[in-house]
């Protein structure tokens, strides 16, 4: 039988567990919107915290992440790295006991833009309107991301043109998402974490075996100047983009500098945990906020160990194919490669569902949040407020139907770079409503304008310093997230202090949050 064959028949075979799981969740799933869109907040420590990370890593783990480290060096790979593991660890310490208290007492909301709404009592609903349209921008561009993630999947396993490849893998996770709503996201989420780690643990295993061992490939990233280096960066001698290779060898220039304002703003990813959605949600899902403290723990474990062999890999890469990878987006293909180069072709097959399994449990939290937002943020809660579940539920496929569309066509360029994608989304969420959330939970004197101000002030900086200033350079090429998420936290705080303060219930409700009561 082919390779390409028995490829296809192990990741046919996962594709199919991952349908017949939604299928099992279905009914339940679609017995009304709060089953659909949280689960009826009944997911256990292990499921909160696994489904939590598989959606967060999303392909960015498995391609996107070990993609930079072989192109550049570990430096930006691992400072990330660090960052999003300090962020997750603080996170699930400070805000997931407290938003899963805050959301039940703050009306059930079972969305985010519903706890921000009913958390300042508003009437009008314009918190809520702001929240669900920030969510629908930039959660239509990390969809994206995941379906360049399959279309580079599946073009480069059965080397099949990239567009078709990459509306077959979005067929299939619409198909998916409508079938089982949040209940089989999660479950098959939890899955796909345990597939995603044995697969990432078996690659590096043969891997570093083919390579000689630790220390050979080791030495082959400290012959490359700056590749080893958490204080510098490899420079790729490139033309139009494609790296130069001399007698079998790529070719690179002197290391450049890694400063430490480079090193800041690689750790602020770290940020973008506390305006998450798709992890902000699994702490309002879980059944009891005494559970966190289990899931905090399995979830760091889980992050640490992703990441760190997520970057090696990336490093082992360029030891075993120094130059197979040309480009930064080819770069990003390093895990494919090495699967594909030295496992047997069936075994090959399911740690490519490693790849599979990180896109389909990022997107279909992705595409089912950005649905909750239209549906029961926009729809019912602004433009049919008596609107019935089952409207609600009609409107949400609907918008999973457009969110989709609109992801295929952002994600037509096959030379998209994932890390890229990934990072301005992360960027959006992590200004947008990091700040709110944090001070939201923490901080009775915040008020509804402020939130309005926070929020509006730090999504529009995002786009800012990404498309204006960071092109600057200099001390301006700082990632977007960081001077975003300042500038959010002084609109929070400035407006607030600038309006009339909250009213007694809000007030006692926040004490009473704080309380445990």
């Amino acid at each position: 039988m082919g390779d390409t064959i028995q490829i296809l028949i192990a990741m046919v075979i996962y594709m199919a567990i991952v349908i017949i799981i939604g299928v099992a969740f279905a009914k339940r799933a679609n017995k009304n919107s709060e089953e659909y869109f949280l689960g009826g907040r009944s997911l256990g420590p292990w499921v909160t915290a696994m489904s939590a990370e598989a959606s967060d890593m999303s392909g960015w783990l498995l391609m996107g992440l070990p993609g930079v480290a072989y192109w550049c060096g570990i430096a930006d790979a691992a400072w990330t790295a660090i960052g999003l593991a300090l962020g997750t660890y603080i996170n699930w310490l400070i805000v997931s006991k407290r938003l899963r208290r805050y959301s039940e007492k703050a009306g059930n909301a079972i969305t985010l833009p519903e706890y921000f709404s009913n958390r300042f009592h508003e009437k009008k609903k314009v918190v809520m309107t702001i929240a669900a349209i920030f969510i629908l921008i930039f959660f239509t561009v990390y969809a994206a991301s995941c379906l360049v993630t399959c279309g580079k999947l599946f073009s480069t396993l059965f080397d099949m043109p990239y567009i078709p490849m990459m509306i077959v893998g979005a067929v299939f996770v619409l198909i998916y998402t409508i079938l089982g709503g949040f209940l089989a996201e999660s479950a098959s989420d939890f899955m796909q974490a345990i597939v995603m780690i044995i697969a990432l643990g078996v690659v590096v295993t043969v891997g570093t075996v083919a390579a000689g061992g630790l220390g050979a490939v080791i030495e082959n990233a400290k012959s490359i100047p700056g590749f080893f280096d958490f204080f510098g960066i490899a420079t790729p001698t490139t033309v139009d983009g494609v790296q130069q290779v001399v007698n079998g060898q790529p070719q690179f220039g002197a290391a450049g500098n890694y400063s430490i304002l480079s090193i800041i703003s690689n750790v602020a990813w770290g940020l973008g945990y506390f305006g998450m959605p798709q992890v902000l949600l699994r702490f309002m899902a879980i059944r009891d906020e005494h559970s966190l403290t289990r899931s905090r723990r399995i979830a760091t474990v889980w992050v640490v160990i992703s990441l760190t062999i997520a970057v090696f890999i990336g490093v082992m890469g360029r030891a075993l194919f120094p130059s197979a990878l040309l480009t930064a987006s080819d770069a990003e293909n390093v895990f494919i490669l090495l699967s594909t180069g030295l496992l047997p072709a069936l075994l090959a097959g399911f740690v490519m569902a490693g790849i599979l399994a990180a896109t389909i449990s990022s997107s279909d939290s992705y595409l089912l949040i950005a649905a909750s937002a239209f549906a029961k943020n926009l729809y019912q809660g602004l433009m049919h407020k008596k609107a019935t579940d089952k409207h609600v539920m009609i409107v949400s496929r609907i918008t999973l139907l457009a969110v989709t569309a609109i992801a295929i066509v952002i994600a037509l360029d096959e030379n998209s770079v994932i890390f890229t994608i990934v990072s301005f989304a992360w960027a959006g969420f992590g200004a947008t409503f990091g700040p709110l959330m944090l001070l939201s939970l923490f901080w009775k004197r915040i008020t509804r304008a402020g939130a309005i101000a926070g929020m509006i002030s730090g999504g529009v900086m995002v786009f800012v310093w990404n498309l204006l200033i960071r092109p600057l350079g200099g001390l301006w090429d700082i990632y977007e997230l960081l001077p975003a998420f300042i500038i959010s936290c002084l609109f929070v705080v400035v407006v607030s202090l600038l309006s009339p303060k909250p009213s007694a219930e809000i007030e006692k409700e926040f004490d009473e949050v704080k309380a445990g009561v």
